[in-house]
């Protein structure tokens, strides 16, 4: 006890001291100013004024090295860590844009900042309202009525003064792509959530050679387990990247090659009505503000685009260092394997009750059920055995059959079953399951229940 007193002790002297040579250094080291580098305002550290400080400029891209400043350098220290020193210079002279500055834009650029991105563009046409504070990264209620770029770029200037930070309060489009492309940015984030102005931009960026990242739909979902990052050809659930990519090959003949963030959780809830002053519902385009922008409400846990935005700034900021992660792959069961289990279940009917005319579900459908209410395994399996590709090559050794013989074959009365387990599953009915295996029973009522509500029914 008396040994494990003192190794407490001495980690806590070294945090104090750790805490009070950072407060020494910040108050001893000079106060040289970059010159026009910084664009932002100085903060206060102490009642103190911190001025930035002179530092050598990357001889390639003109943009100053701001790991030669000491207190750069300790504010990265955990990044220079992790990365190495060179990986995380790359990240400090790197530029990027980001266009669309809500619940995703907003937590994205907060954190490629405090990752040491050296030069930033915020662009949104948008003011903060009292609505987005649920998921806004920086916004408080005195920022209420502000223009968002230029509200991150004054919380921005306190944390991260060193970054040459731009706000632009700019729609983007057509007249305004030269203006919010041009100089060649290492990066560019998309986080709009109006199709025309995304599909616009993705295709500049594309005509352009810019790298992109996309922020696909992030309100009405509430699984941060199931975000992922792919290609936009691999995207499902998600009615936005459905009409993003269809008008991409539609209008630009682009199939794909752009990365997108998206969630693999069908949407839990619809646009609201929209209701005009009256309380009636009226037609929401007679209220845009800006054609072609959505006025009807998505309901929105603020955490989902939170997360959305902290994936896209973990994905742009190892890239700009060039470390290689390997994102979870997207394993879709190709159409073929949907038709079969289609099949089998019209051919299991036909089977048992001489007809088919109560499978109540199509190839689409039967692709919900099989990838997003039992993820490719046996309803008697509570966790899965095989990952990635290996799961859906157990799916030849499935079949849909009806939960209660007496309902019809639907979206909330389907499960999948080993060949076996369906033999048996058919001797019994769910009155004397729910007595003999009331978790199975209790696990299995959940997930169709599920359905029903996914489907309104």
């Amino acid at each position: 006890m008396e040994g494990r007193l003192k190794v407490l002790a001495v980690a806590g002297a070294g945090v104090v001291l750790g805490s009070v040579s950072t407060l020494v250094l910040l108050k001893l080291l000079p106060r040289r100013k970059i010159g026009s580098q910084c664009r932002n305002s100085a903060p206060e550290l102490n009642g103190e004024v911190v001025t930035s400080r002179a530092v050598t400029v990357d001889r390639d891209n003109g943009m100053p090295d701001l790991l030669a400043d000491e207190i750069v350098s300790e504010h990265l220290t955990r990044n220079i860590q992790f990365f190495g020193l060179e990986s995380q210079r790359k990240v400090t002279s790197s530029y990027v844009v980001v266009i669309g500055l809500g619940g995703v834009g907003s937590h994205a650029a907060s954190m490629l900042l405090r990752s040491g991105v050296g030069r930033l563009l915020l662009v949104d046409f948008d003011q903060v309202s009292l609505s987005s504070l649920n998921r806004h990264a920086v916004a408080t209620r005195a920022d209420v009525g502000i223009p968002k770029a230029e509200c991150l770029k004054k919380h921005f200037s306190s944390i991260f003064p060193e970054c040459n930070i731009e706000a632009k309060v700019l729609l983007y489009d057509k007249s305004s792509e030269e203006e919010i492309l041009s100089g060649s940015p290492d990066f560019v984030l998309d986080c709009i959530d109006n199709i025309d102005t995304k599909v616009a931009l993705l295709a500049a960026c594309v005509r352009r050679g810019l790298k992109v990242l996309s922020a696909t739909g992030a309100g009405a979902r509430a699984d941060p387990t199931r975000i992922r990052v792919a290609d936009l050809r691999e995207s499902t659930n998600d009615p936005l990247s459905r009409s993003v990519r269809h008008r991409l090959r539609r209008d630009h003949g682009i199939e794909g090659g752009i990365p997108v963030v998206f969630s693999l959780e069908k949407p839990k809830a619809k646009l609201l009505p929209f209701k005009g002053p009256s309380g009636e519902e009226e037609n929401p385009s007679d209220y845009q503000v800006v054609p072609g922008f959505r006025v009807r409400i998505i309901p929105v846990l603020g955490t989902i685009p939170a997360i959305f935005g902290q994936v896209m700034a973990s994905y742009v900021v190892t890239q700009l260092a060039g470390l290689q992660v390997e994102m979870e792959p997207v394993v879709n069961l190709d159409l073929d394997h949907y038709q079969m289990l289609h099949q089998r279940l019209i051919e299991h009917e036909e089977s048992l009750y001489g007809t088919a005319s109560q499978v109540q579900v199509d190839v689409e459908e039967v692709r919900y059920i099989a990838k997003e209410l039992w993820h490719g395994r046996s309803a008697r399996e509570q966790t899965a055995k095989d990952v990635g590709r290996g799961m859906w090559r157990s799916v030849n050794e499935l079949m849909l059959i009806r939960w209660d013989r007496e309902k019809p074959a639907s979206v909330s009365n389907l499960i999948l079953l080993k060949f076996k387990e369906a033999d048996e599953h058919e001797l019994t009915t769910v009155d004397e399951i729910k007595v003999k295996e009331p978790e199975f029973f209790e696990r299995v009522t959940s997930v169709l229940k599920r359905a029903e509500l996914d489907f309104g029914f």
